[in-house]
C-alpha cells in the first residue's frame, strides 16, 4: 500500500473517507471479455466482504509495511535512529529482521473462522510486499520465510502463504494474492551499483535492457509459483502500479509525476500466464488503467458516489495496513457504516488486519470481529448478492436491491457513538413501487408502514438493534 500511518487515518477518517476528486478511478476501464473471468468478477461482487492482512519480518518493529526503506522523505516512512543511524545502516538492520522472524502462535484456520463467523467471503493476503521478503517458498530468492536464515522455516506451516490459502479456501472463501511489483531486495530493480533514489527503479531500463529483462523475468516467474503451486488462486492483486509503462502515467496524480523512466514489465505475458493457470483469475493490476485491471481500488476511501464499474475499498480495521503495538482500532459501529456506505454504493469492502509478529491477532481485532457476526448474521439478506439502487443515499438512509430487482434495501445510521434507531422510519422509494411487504430485519413481528407519495413510513418494532437497522422492502 501507499500509506499507513496514523495521519493518514485520521485524514481521511476526518474526510468522512470519501474519494479525492484528484484521481477518475472508473477513467480508462476496460471491461474484461472473457466469460470465466465476468463470472468470477460477478460472484466476488456478491461476496462484498473481504478480509485484506499485511504482514512481514517489518511487524517485529511495528512500523510501516516496507516503506522506511524506502530513501523518500516523507512523514509516513521517517525511520527511527534506534534501528540505524544511517541509511545503509537501517536497511542492514531491516533485511536482519528475517534472521528473528519467528512468528510461533500462526493459526490460519483461527483467522479464517473469525472471519467467516464475521461475514467475510473473500481474503487477499501479501505474499510479497515491495522489500522483497516473500512470505512463500520462492525458487528465485532466499529472502523469504521458508529460507534457513528465517526461525521459522523449520516450522510445519512455515510456507504461510500454502497455509493461508488452503485454511480460507476450505471455508469457502474466493482466494486473493497480493504481490508487490516492484522489489527493494532483489538486485534486478535496485540495482547495488546505484543508490536507490526513491521508490522506482534505480537505473534506466532503456540504458540496461538486460539487466530489466532480468527483473521481468524474476517477477513473471514468482509470480508463475503463486498461480501454479498453490491451489486455486481466484484473484492476483499486484501493488507498486509505478512499475508501468511510461505512456499510461497520469500526470495529475502527484505520486505518478515521480516516475522517471520506462518500467512496462510486460503485462500481457504475465496476466496471460496467470489465466492460462487459474482460468478466469481475476487481475488487478492497480492503478495501471487497461485490461488488466479488472477492478479499482481506492485506499483508505470510499468513493462519494456510486460507480459503474467494479470496485472495492481497502481500508484498515486500525490505524496501519501493518502491525503496530496499541494500534486503535475502528469501533464496530463505525465498520458497519463503512460496510454500509460502500455496498450502497455498488463496492466491495476489503478490511485490512494486520498479524503481530507472533503471528495473530490482537484480541482487538477479534473482539471486532465477533461483535460484526452478530450483526451480519441478522442482516446478510440485505448484504450479500445485492447491487445499488437510486436513490442510493438520503440523509441517514442507505440503499441496495436484490439481482432480480424484487426487493429493495434500506439501511438506517445514526450519528453518535452508538446507535439510536428512531421511532418511525420514513424514506422514499421508488416512483410507482408495488410494495408486497416490509420487514425490518432483526425483528419476527410484521411491521406497520404506509405509502404515500413515494415516501414509506415504518413503525420500528425492533428492539435493541446494534450499530445500524436494515428495512427490507418486497415489490410485487
Amino acid at each position: 500500500m501507499k500509506r499507513s500511518t496514523l495521519f493518514t487515518a485520521a485524514f481521511l477518517l476526518a474526510s468522512s473517507l470519501t474519494f479525492g476528486q484528484a484521481h477518475n478511478v472508473s477513467a480508462g476501464y476496460q471491461k474484461p471479455t472473457d466469460p470465466q473471468v465476468l463470472q468470477n468478477l460477478e460472484q466476488w461482487q456478491d461476496m462484498k466482504f473481504g478480509l485484506f492482512m499485511h504482514w512481514g519480518t517489518y511487524s517485529q518493529w511495528g512500523i510501516v509495511e516496507s516503506w522506511s526503506i524506502c530513501p523518500e522523505d516523507e512523514g509516513w516512512t521517517q525511520r527511527k535512529p534506534e534501528h540505524g543511524k544511517t541509511y545503509f545502516e537501517y536497511v542492514k538492520n531491516y533485511e536482519n529482521l528475517q534472521k528473528s522472524f519467528n512468528p510461533v502462535d500462526f493459526s490460519p484456520q483461527k483467522w479464517a473462522d473469525a472471519a467467516k463467523a464475521a461475514g467475510m467471503k473473500y481474503v487477499v493476503f501479501t505474499t510479497k510486499h515491495h522489500d522483497g521478503f516473500a512470505m512463500f517458498d520462492t525458487k528465485e530468492s532466499d529472502y523469504k520465510i521458508t529460507s534457513k536464515n528465517t526461525p521459522f522455516s523449520s516450522n510445519p506451516k512455515a510456507n504461510v502463504t500454502k497455509e493461508i490459502f488452503n485454511s480460507f479456501r476450505n471455508e469457502g472463501f474466493k482466494i486473493g494474492a497480493y504481490f508487490s511489483k516492484p522489489d527493494w531486495h532483489t538486485e534486478h530493480y535496485w540495482w547495488p551499483y546505484f543508490p536507490p533514489k526513491d521508490r522506482n527503479v534505480n537505473y534506466d531500463p532503456t540504458k540496461y535492457p538486460e539487466r530489466w529483462n532480468n527483473f521481468k523475468n524474476y517477477t513473471y516467474n514468482q509470480i508463475n509459483e503463486l498461480t501454479s503451486e498453490y491451489g486455486k488462486v481466484d484473484i492476483l492483486w499486484l501493488d507498486g502500479g509505478w512499475v508501468r509503462p511510461f505512456s499510461t502515467i497520469d500526470q495529475s496524480v502527484d505520486w505518478q509525476r515521480g516516475i522517471k523512466v520506462e518500467q512496462d514489465i510486460d503485462m500481457d505475458r504475465i496476466g496471460g500466464m496467470a489465466r492460462k493457470n487459474q482460468p478466469g483469475i481475476i487481475v488487478v493490476d492497480r492503478t495501471v488503467p487497461g485490461k488488466w485491471e479488472n477492478y479499482v481500488t481506492p485506499e483508505q476511501a470510499v468513493p462519494e458516489h456510486p460507480l459503474d464499474i467494479p470496485w472495492e475499498s481497502c481500508i484498515t480495521m486500525g490505524n496501519s495496513f501493518s502491525y503496530v503495538p496499541n494500534d486503535q482500532y475502528k469501533p464496530t459501529k463505525k465498520i458497519v457504516e463503512t460496510l454500509v456506505k460502500i455496498i450502497s454504493r455498488g463496492g466491495n469492502y476489503l478490511m485490512n488486519i494486520a498479524p503481530g509478529p507472533n503471528g495473530d491477532f490482537d484480541q482487538a481485532a477479534y473482539d471486532r470481529l465477533k461483535e460484526l457476526a452478530k450483526w451480519v448474521q441478522i442482516n446478510e439478506s440485505a448484504i450479500y448478492a445485492t447491487r445499488s439502487v437510486a436513490p442510493y443515499h438520503e440523509n441517514e438512509y442507505y440503499y441496495t436491491r436484490s439481482k432480480d430487482n424484487k426487493t429493495i434495501n434500506v439501511f438506517h445510521l445514526s450519528e453518535g457513538e452508538k446507535y439510536s434507531a428512531p421511532a418511525t422510519f420514513s424514506f422514499q422509494v421508488p416512483a410507482n413501487s408495488k410494495i408486497k411487504g416490509v420487514k425490518i430485519l432483526g425483528h419476527n413481528g410484521k411491521a406497520k408502514w404506509t405509502l404515500k407519495e413515494n415516501i414509506l413510513t415504518v413503525q420500528n418494532s425492533a428492539k435493541n438493534l446494534d450499530y445500524a437497522t436494515a428495512i427490507q422492502v418486497s415489490l410485487k
